[in-house]
C-alpha cells in the first residue's frame, strides 16, 4: 500500500468515524452531572435535561441550534437495559421526538407528521435486547446502545415558555426494570458518579478536532463496540483493518510511520471537512444550498460527517428541510458590514405544513449576540407585510430603525450565515419547486 493511499484511507477513515466520536465527546460533555440541572443544559446518561428556554449566545454545546422550539434532550446508553418513554397530550402544537442512532441517523421519530396529538408509551431498546415487550408498549428498536433524542416542541416565545415547560416535565423516561405503568412511581437518581476530569466547557467540536490520531482512532474502535457499524459499511469497514481500525481493535500494533499517518488524517480532518461543505454548497439555487437525505445517509460518510459537524442532529427531509445560505445574490460572502433583504413576494413564503423561521449563525455556526437577543425570525414572529402581501426581512448588524425591526434579523459585526428552516415541508419544498428568494444586498 502506497503512502498516498494509506493517506488517502486514514482520512476516509476520520470522516467515518466522526459521527461516532462526536456522539462520545458529546454524551461525555452534556451527561457529566450528578443529577438534572437544566441551567446548565445537562443531566445524567437516560434522563431528560429540559431546557426551559430558547437557546442564546452563551449555548455551544451543539453547532447550529435552533431557535424555534424548545428542547428536551437526552443522551441514552442501552447496553443494560431499554427505557421507557412516556409522553404527554400535545394538542395543536408542533410536535416530535427523533432518536439519533450513535452514527447520527434518525433510527425512529414520532411526532405530529406521524401520530397527531400523541403517542406511546414507547419502549426503547439497543441492539442486544431480545426480550418480551410489556403489554401497552410500542417497541422502538435502535441499532446502537447510545442514542441522543432531541424532542422538539414548537413554541411562540416566552410567554409561551411555561405552557412548554409543562408538557417537557411530562417527556419522561423510565428504566424498564422500573417500569409499573405510571411514570410518576418513579424518580430519577440524583447522586450519579461523575468522571473524574470530565471537561464540561470546551464545546465538543473543538475537543473532537484536537484528539491526535490515535486517540481519535482508540476511542473509534472502543465506541463500535456496543455501537456496531451497519451491515453495509462492512466492506470499507475491511478495508481500514490494515490501520487498525476495527470494533474494539487495539492500535499497539501499528508502526511509528502508520501512527503519523492517523494523526496527519486527525490534523487535516477539520479542513477537509470545510472543504466538503465548501464543495457541497457550490450546488446552489439563488444563493442557497439545501441538503437532501439527511438523518438516513447510507454509506455517504462524507455528507455523514459534513452535517454532524455544521447540523449535528439533523431531521429526516420529511420533518424538516435546512436551506443554508452563505452568500448574497451576486454571489459575495455575507458579512454584516452590509445590509440585505430577504424578499418574498405575496403568498410564496416557504410552504409548510408546521411552521418556518430564518435563524442566524456566526462562524462558528452558533448564536450571535445582538442588542434583542433574536436569533431566529419567521411566521410566527409578528412580522409586517408589505401593502401588496410580499414580506421583507431585513439581515443586517446595524439598527434599522423602529419601522423596520418587527422584521429585523441582527448579524454580527463579521462573517455570518443563516437557515431557512422548514418544519414538515410541503411536496414543492421537498421536490425543489419551491426555493428561496436570494439575499439581496441593499448597500
Amino acid at each position: 500500500m502506497t503512502d498516498e493511499s494509506m493517506e488517502k484511507l486514514a482520512t476516509e477513515a476520520w470522516l467515518y468515524g466522526y459521527p461516532l466520536v462526536t456522539a462520545a465527546v458529546t454524551k461525555g460533555n452534556m451527561t457529566a452531572v450528578p443529577a438534572r440541572d437544566d441551567a446548565r443544559r445537562k443531566a445524567p446518561v437516560n434522563q431528560f435535561c429540559y431546557m426551559r428556554t430558547t437557546p442564546d449566545s452563551s449555548f455551544t454545546e451543539v453547532v447550529s441550534p435552533n431557535a424555534d422550539t424548545l428542547y428536551s434532550s437526552a443522551w441514552l446508553d442501552l447496553s443494560d437495559q431499554p427505557l421507557v418513554l412516556t409522553l404527554p397530550e400535545f394538542g395543536e402544537r408542533f410536535w416530535m421526538v427523533p432518536i439519533l442512532d450513535a452514527w447520527s441517523n434518525v433510527c425512529a421519530v414520532v411526532g405530529r407528521r406521524r401520530n397527531g396529538p400523541s403517542a406511546g408509551p414507547f419502549l426503547i431498546a439497543g441492539p442486544a435486547w431480545s426480550g418480551t415487550v410489556p403489554d401497552g408498549l410500542t417497541l422502538l428498536k435502535s441499532p446502537t446502545a447510545v442514542n441522543w433524542i432531541i424532542a422538539r416542541y414548537a413554541t411562540s416565545g416566552p410567554s409561551d415558555f411555561p405552557a412548554v415547560n409543562r408538557l417537557q416535565d411530562a417527556t419522561r423516561l423510565i428504566p424498564l426494570s422500573q417500569w409499573t405503568g405510571d411514570p410518576d412511581a418513579y424518580s430519577p437518581p440524583t447522586d450519579v458518579p461523575v468522571p473524574a476530569g470530565a471537561d464540561t466547557t470546551t464545546a465538543p467540536v473543538d475537543r473532537v478536532h484536537a484528539l491526535s490520531g490515535r486517540d481519535y482512532f482508540t476511542l473509534l474502535n472502543r465506541m463500535m463496540v456496543d455501537n456496531p457499524p451497519d451491515p453495509a459499511d462492512a466492506p470499507f469497514l475491511g478495508s481500514l483493518a490494515k490501520l487498525g481500525i476495527a470494533p474494539g481493535a487495539s492500535l499497539d500494533d501499528l508502526s511509528a510511520e502508520e501512527l503519523a499517518v492517523l494523526d496527519a488524517a486527525a490534523r487535516r480532518g477539520p479542513e477537509t471537512l470545510d472543504e466538503l461543505l465548501a464543495r457541497a454548497e457550490a450546488a446552489k439555487t439563488s444563493g442557497w444550498a439545501v441538503h437532501r437525505g439527511l438523518g438516513d445517509y447510507g454509506t455517504d460518510y462524507a455528507k455523514r460527517a459534513v452535517i454532524t459537524r455544521f447540523g449535528y442532529g439533523a431531521n429526516l427531509d420529511a420533518d424538516a428541510l435546512y436551506p443554508h445560505a452563505t452568500t448574497d445574490s451576486e454571489g459575495r460572502p455575507l458579512d454584516g458590514a452590509h445590509a440585505y433583504v430577504l424578499h418574498f413576494e405575496a403568498g410564496k413564503t416557504p410552504p409548510v405544513d408546521g411552521f418556518w423561521s430564518l435563524t442566524m449563525m456566526n462562524e462558528h455556526q452558533l448564536f450571535a449576540d445582538n442588542p434583542l437577543n433574536r436569533y431566529a425570525i419567521g411566521d410566527r414572529s409578528g412580522m409586517r407585510t408589505n401593502p401588496d402581501g410580499s414580506l421583507d426581512i431585513h439581515v443586517q448588524h446595524d439598527d434599522p430603525g423602529p419601522e423596520r425591526e418587527s422584521n429585523w434579523l441582527p448579524a454580527p459585526a463579521g462573517s455570518f450565515n443563516v437557515f431557512l428552516r422548514l418544519y414538515w415541508p410541503e411536496a414543492p419544498a421537498l421536490t425543489g419547486d419551491w426555493t428561496p428568494p436570494a439575499l439581496r444586498r441593499t448597500d
